[in-house]
């Protein structure tokens, strides 16, 4: 079973900053996809931004816009989500997600990820 621990999250003021973590199992002798979703209110989960645990470029969906910087650490197995120039829009509870398969940002289908996290939230006030 594959455990996803997410910390950070918490309350900004628009245009500021938030980091946000999450705990990988090593998957080091098992490649997974990595990603952050996100459920913000009325609408449906959507794909933030994906890359592969064993390397390679990082994804991010298109209203991401350059704010957003996904990273992985292999040694710590901790996949981070820098958000930046936050907006009241970014407002929603953050999932960090992981599946061996590829997950694709673009087409953002939530609903056949296999591992997810508990979830943070995050608030932006204007």
């Amino acid at each position: 079973q594959v455990q996803l621990v997410e910390s950070g999250g918490g309350s900004v003021q628009a245009g500021g900053s938030i980091s946000l973590s999450c705990e990988t199992p090593d998957f080091t002798y098992g490649g997974h996809w990595m990603a952050w979703f996100r459920q913000t209110p009325g609408k449906e989960r959507e794909a933030v931004a994906a890359r592969y645990s064993g390397g390679g470029a990082s994804y991010y969906a298109d209203f991401v816009k350059g704010r957003f910087v996904l990273s992985y650490d292999n040694a710590k197995h901790t996949l981070y989500l820098q958000l930046n120039d936050l907006k009241s829009e970014d407002t929603g509870m953050y999932y960090c997600a992981a599946d061996p398969r590829w997950i694709d940002v673009k087409a953002g289908n939530w609903k056949g990820i296999r591992y997810w996290g508990q979830g943070t939230q995050v608030t932006v006030s204007s």
